[in-house]
């Protein structure tokens, strides 16, 4: 394994650089997936039958918390990066930890939040509008999910084995999906929440 010390240690090998730029295709694939379900949003967004509209069911207060979390997650997972890039692995694995609590705080408020709808009696099966939210936001959250989980087996990797070319590479490839998962936040923020409240 030929290893080039002029690049960052995620990038040090010709494998490690092909799994980034496999992983940046893998990303094109969700974007598809997401644009196409906000594509389903926007189409029935307008379809309440005789159930509630956003208007009625969202809560500025919960999204308020939610987006704070998700985005100071993108900055911690940030820090990470930055600290493997140090070498400091004891700092990364700390701001890799505080990024998965902040994930999965925020799980915590958007299981609540679906808890609400369903007693305000806004379910699945009410509306199309309502089946297009939980698809969105249900996604998302598997998403986020999954990364709590990939999170975890990272940082079992890390303590397993130390700061390597391959814990790097995939601790880096993660950072790209948890800010790729803030991303979609911000526009389902913008475009589902604060959109439903006007």
């Amino acid at each position: 394994m030929k290893i080039d010390a002029t690049q960052p240690l995620e990038y040090g090998t010709d494998e490690n650089r092909y799994k980034v730029f496999g992983f940046w295709l893998f990303l094109g694939a969700e974007i598809a997936l997401f644009a196409t379900l906000f594509t389903t949003y926007f189409i029935l967004v307008n379809r309440y039958a005789n159930g509630p509209s956003g208007a009625e069911i969202f809560e500025i207060g919960p999204v308020l918390v939610e987006t704070f979390l998700l985005l100071t997650s993108s900055f911690t997972i940030g820090l990470a990066v930055h600290s493997m890039r140090l070498g400091l692995k004891k700092q990364m694995m700390i701001f890799l930890i505080i990024t998965l609590l902040l994930g999965a705080a925020f799980l915590g408020v958007e299981i609540y939040e679906f808890f609400t709808y369903v007693h305000e009696g806004a379910t699945l099966s009410t509306s199309a509008f309502l089946s297009s939210l939980f698809l969105l936001l249900g996604t998302h959250g598997a998403h986020v999910t999954f990364g709590l989980l990939w999170g975890i087996a990272i940082l079992i990797q890390l303590r397993k084995h130390g700061l390597n070319h391959r814990t790097a590479n995939k601790s880096f490839i993660f950072s790209l999906y948890w800010h790729f998962l803030d991303v979609v936040w911000i526009f389902i923020f913008s475009f589902v929440y604060l959109k439903g409240l006007m």
